[in-house]
C-alpha cells in the first residue's frame, strides 16, 4: 500500500502557497498560486485542487495518496463550522463555508485552521520546536500573530480565537495605542511593525542629535521597520534603541504566555526580526528578547525556556496545516 501523504494549502492575501507533506513533516513540493481574491474561496478551491493534482503529477505520488487536507487562512473564523468571518484582506471570502468548498473541490476531508496557528503547529511538528512537547510562538509583521502548542493540542479556543497573543495587554494607561483589533494597551500595538515605526518616529521627535535613521527618514520621507533595522546595523544608537524596546515589549508578552502555560519552548517567526537567525542584528535582538524575559519570569523558571527563532520561514503554514490533517487522521 503507497504511503499516505497530507495536503497543505495556506492562502493569504495575495498568495496561496501549497505543499504535500509526508507522514514524517517532509515536503515533497510545493507550489503557489495567485489568491485573486476578488473571485472568491469557491474559484480558489478549484484552483487549489487543480495544482495539487499537477503537484502529485511532479511529485510521481498518486492524488489518491492524499489522505487529508489542511487548510490555514487568515481570521476571524468560526473553525467548528468551517466559516471564515470577515478577513480584512479578502472581502469577496466574508460569511464562506471554506472548509466546505475547498474539500469538495479538492474531494477530500479538509482540516481548517487560523494560519497563525497552522505555522505555529509547523515549528512544533517539523521545525524550530520539533524536540519539545509545548511551545507558544509570536509571530511579527504588520500584525502580531501566535501559537500555542501543547502535547500535539493546538489551542484554538472555544470562539476560534485561541493564542491571539498580539491583543494581550501590555499597557493599561488610557491614552495607550491601539492595535488593528482596537484594543487598547495591546502587544500588536507596540511590536508589530506600525508599531515600531510609531515609536521609532516619536524617538526622532524627542532626538537632539542626528543620525542615519533621521537622514533616511528625510531622504525617503516615511520610515519603515527595515530602514530602523539599517539605521542601527549603519551604528545609529537612536534606531537601536527602538529595536531594543522591541525586544523589551515583545519580552513582557511573552513573560505572561510563559506564566500561563510553562511551556518548554518559545519561537519567534514572522517577517520582522531584523535579519533572524544567523544575522548579526537579529542575534542581537534574539538575546535581548532572552535576556528581557529571563529577568522577568519567575525565579525558577529563568533561563529554562528555549527561546529562539523559526525556522520553517513562509513554508510554516502549509506545513502546519498539513500536519493538522495529519493529526487529525491519526485520530480516526
Amino acid at each position: 500500500m503507497a504511503a499516505q501523504i497530507f495536503a497543505g494549502i495556506d492562502v493569504g492575501g495575495q498568495t496561496i502557497k501549497l505543499g504535500l507533506v509526508t507522514e514524517t513533516g517532509h515536503t515533497l513540493v510545493t507550489g503557489v498560486i495567485p489568491t485573486e481574491p476578488d473571485t472568491g474561496p469557491a474559484a480558489a478551491a478549484e484552483r487549489s485542487a487543480e495544482k495539487l493534482r499537477k503537484m502529485c503529477a511532479e511529485a510521481q505520488v498518486g492524488y489518491e495518496q492524499i489522505a487529508r487536507v489542511g487548510l490555514a487562512t487568515p481570521g476571524p473564523m468560526d473553525i467548528a463550522r468551517g466559516m471564515l468571518l470577515s478577513p480584512g484582506n479578502l472581502r469577496a471570502w466574508w460569511q464562506s463555508p471554506v472548509r466546505d468548498l475547498f474539500s469538495l473541490a479538492c474531494q477530500k476531508p479538509v482540516r481548517f485552521a487560523n494560519d497563525a496557528n497552522a505555522a505555529a503547529f509547523g515549528e512544533y511538528w517539523a521545525g524550530a520546536a520539533r524536540e519539545y512537547h509545548s511551545m507558544v510562538m509570536v509571530t511579527l509583521g504588520t500584525g502580531v500573530g501566535g501559537g500555542i502548542v501543547i502535547g500535539d493540542l493546538l489551542v484554538e479556543g472555544a470562539h476560534s480565537n485561541g493564542a491571539e497573543i498580539g491583543h494581550n495587554l501590555i499597557d493599561l494607561a488610557d491614552d495607550a495605542p491601539v492595535s488593528t483589533a482596537n484594543v487598547r494597551g495591546a502587544l500588536e500595538a507596540y511590536v508589530g511593525s506600525y508599531g515600531v515605526v510609531r515609536r521609532a518616529k516619536e524617538a526622532l521627535a524627542d532626538a537632539i542629535t542626528d543620525g542615519p535613521l533621521r537622514a533616511m527618514e528625510a531622504k525617503e520621507g516615511e520610515l519603515t521597520p527595515l530602514m530602523v533595522a539599517q539605521a542601527a546595523e549603519a551604528g545609529d544608537p537612536l534606531a537601536w534603541q527602538v529595536i531594543a524596546d522591541t525586544a523589551k515589549f515583545l519580552a513582557i508578552g511573552m513573560v505572561t504566555m510563559i506564566h500561563t502555560i510553562d511551556p518548554e519552548s518559545v519561537v519567534i517567526g514572522g517577517a520582522m526580526t531584523f535579519g533572524g537567525a544567523g544575522h548579526p542584528l537579529g542575534e542581537r535582538f534574539l538575546a535581548a528578547v532572552r535576556d528581557e524575559t529571563n529577568r522577568r519570569v519567575l525565579a525558577d523558571l529563568s533561563g529554562k525556556v528555549h527561546i529562539d527563532f523559526a525556522t520553517l520561514g513562509s513554508a510554516a503554514g502549509y506545513i502546519g496545516a498539513a500536519g493538522l490533517a495529519r493529526r487529525d487522521a491519526l485520530r480516526l
